[in-house]
């Protein structure tokens, strides 16, 4: 029976993990496990080398928006689908303009909304939602899907305009 308990908490804690890696970017697995750096890698399992190695490969802003600058110059040049991963009333409340409301516990449940063909910006508060929107579209094979970091609150505190 613990067993049965503990499975689930157990993966939904490493998911987390990875989540929380691939919004911080390169270095945050060796972080995460409180590694300091190339001395400390032999502390590291193989499997946490293994995403550390997979982390510092990737480009800065392969997985993450980090300021309003460079969303919203994302969204002058390129015409992104904006994805508020909120739930429905916080999004009636506000949300960026142009963004479709797609609840992140519904998201898997309808990737015929989302293009694999376009940008796709996930974002949601503060950005924990949208880091595991991004895990999660990366998983089912969208490769042009971003989470924007600072989320509604960072859009709203930089004086955005909200629909």
């Amino acid at each position: 029976m613990l067993r049965t308990i503990w499975q689930p908490l157990v993966a939904w804690l490493a998911g987390l993990s990875l989540a929380v890696c691939l919004l911080l970017g390169p270095g945050a697995a060796a972080a995460a496990t409180g590694a300091a750096g190339p001395a400390a890698a032999g502390a590291l399992t193989p499997v946490e080398l293994a995403v550390d190695q997979f982390l510092d490969a990737l480009p800065a802003d392969v997985l993450a928006i980090g300021s309003v600058p460079a969303l919203k110059a994302r969204i002058a040049s390129g015409n992104p689908l904006l994805v508020d991963l909120r739930s429905p009333a916080d999004f009636r409340r506000g949300h960026i303009p142009a963004a479709i409301n797609l609840p992140l516990q519904d998201l898997v449940h309808q990737l015929e909304a989302l293009p694999r063909d376009r940008d796709v910006v996930l974002y949601c508060t503060s950005g924990y939602r949208s880091a595991l929107g991004v895990m999660a579209l990366h998983l089912h094979g969208y490769e042009r899907v971003r989470g924007f970091a600072p989320g509604f609150a960072g859009w709203t505190a930089a004086g955005q305009p909200v629909a």
